[in-house]
Parts: C-alpha cells; structure tokens; sequence
C-alpha cells in the first residue's frame, strides 16, 4: 500500500506569525479598502491560511476618517442599529455618522466582510483604526502595507 510522503500541516495559535503593518486610508474608497484589509486581518493574503484559527495580521489604518464613497452613497447610504426594544430601531446617513463617529463607517465596512461567526470579533481585534496621522505602536514595528 502507498502511503503520501507529505502531509498537510494546519496553523495553530502557537505556530502563527502575526506581523504588523500601517497604512494610510486618505482618499481611498471603503468597499475596496474594507475588502483588502478583511482579507488582511483574517489571514487570507498568508499561505499557511487556516479557517479555524486566527492567523490574520495586526493592520493600523491611519487617516480612517478621510475615506471616501464613490457616487452619492455619502448622502444615500444609511446605517441601522437596533436597541432591542420597541421602536429601538434608529438609522443615520453615512455623511452623519462621519461627523459623529468618523472611523465608524470603515469599521462597519470591514465588519460585514468578515464571516458570521466567532472568528469575527478575533478578527477585528487585528485592526487598529486610526483618526490622524500619528500612532502609538511604534515599538511593534510596523511595515508599510500597499494594496
């Protein structure tokens, strides 16, 4: 009987790589942004991609409030939140929720590219959403990411 001489190795939580990098979001549109960077910090870019474990990259993202929409979904797209309660239903333009919370709408984007499961809220831990310019993860050294 032949056996395989090769076996495939899956990724644990011990044997997984995570670097770090930094990108800047000024003037780039949020579904292709979103999509890029979901791939990113779920680990889909690495070859030891394992669906199971959380293998994805730490990713900061600098200037996340200056992306930007293509057409007029800035005043056309609308975000729902539901309290629970009655009539807890609320919605608000993307052009508000801009002005109140400005790296809100990327963070939302990236959120529904990731699966429906408990690897999203892992995920999501491995993106940091940054405001300005300056971030405080200097020590981690982090590596200039281009999509």
């Amino acid at each position: 009987m032949d056996t395989l001489s090769y076996k495939t190795k899956s990724a644990n939580k011990a044997s997984v790589v995570k670097n770090w990098y930094v990108l800047d979001a000024e003037n780039q549109t949020v579904g292709r942004l979103a999509s890029n960077l979901a791939k990113v910090i779920r680990g889909k870019n690495k070859p030891s991609f394992t669906p199971h474990v959380d293998c994805g990259d730490k990713v900061i993202v600098l200037n996340a409030d200056k992306v930007v929409f293509s057409g007029s979904k800035m005043n056309q797209k609308e975000y729902q939140t539901f309290s629970g309660y009655p009539s807890g239903q609320k919605s608000i333009v993307a052009k508000d929720l801009m002005a109140k919370k400005p790296t809100q709408v990327l963070y939302n984007a990236v959120k529904g590219m990731l699966p429906k499961n408990k690897l999203q809220a892992v995920a999501l831990k491995n993106l940091i959403l940054v405001e300005g310019t300056e971030h405080n993860h200097t020590a981690q050294k982090p590596q200039k990411l281009e999509f």
